[in-house]
């Protein structure tokens, strides 16, 4: 990894913790369907699969369930009224990709967020104007774990996909780094979602914190 040209990064659970702010859209949605609030702790662990797993979450609905697509479209609304008002970066990842562009070393997003969520809240953040590619869920006809987004950023930053180091908190994170050919490290101070272990998900390393990947490129 020390050979590293670029670093890309999942956004939801890997850069920003967005869990409070999506679980606010659902406990509102629920609370529309007259259903008591869930906790943030169990939303939290949702939150790296978007609106399907947290719709899951909330309602017991996937894809194929009916009235799915309407709890989906509804949930988009309400979280996109209240974008980023609890959403903070993760402690660390100020500091982080300081020293990354300092070095400088570009680094840029991969995420399975629409654009029409992640570019209002990159600007928010105040992190979107330094990426060097921000490549959201709508961006290929694909999402992850398909490579087709982290290829899209490879091509880019002009960089082969071998070049590039992949940061991320969830096992389709893994899945795609490994089918484009990239080397992976696993943020392990995010979501982690279904996968459970970090450790076990065959990542080339496993970074407690966001100053670990730091170490990984020295």
């Amino acid at each position: 990894m020390a050979q590293a040209r670029a670093v890309l990064f999942d956004l939801d659970g890997t850069l920003a913790d967005t869990a409070p702010d999506l679980g606010r859209a659902l406990n509102r949605l629920r609370a529309e369907h007259g259903l008591a609030p869930l906790p943030i702790e169990v939303m939290r662990a949702r939150a790296s699969s978007g609106a399907r797993g947290l719709v899951k979450a909330g309602f017991g609905s996937t894809p194929e369930s009916e009235g799915y697509d309407a709890l989906r479209d509804r949930f988009l609304e309400l979280y996109a009224e209240n974008l980023c008002v609890d959403t903070r970066l993760f402690d660390g990842v100020p500091e982080l990709l300081s020293t990354l562009e300092a070095r400088p070393l570009p680094w840029g997003i991969v995420t399975n967020k629409a654009k029409r969520f992640t570019e209002p809240l990159l600007r928010t953040l105040a992190v979107g104007h330094r990426a060097a590619c921000i490549v959201s869920g709508d961006s290929t006809p694909h999402v992850k774990p398909h490579p087709a987004p982290l290829l899209l950023a490879a091509s880019l930053l002009s960089l082969p996909p071998a070049d590039c180091i992949y940061v991320g908190d969830d096992l389709r994170d893994v899945q795609a780094a490994r089918a484009a050919g990239m080397r992976f490290a696993a943020a392990g101070w995010g979501y982690l979602g279904d996968g459970g272990d970090p450790n076990a998900w065959d990542a080339d390393a496993v970074a407690s914190r966001p100053g670990e990947v730091l170490d990984l490129l020295s």
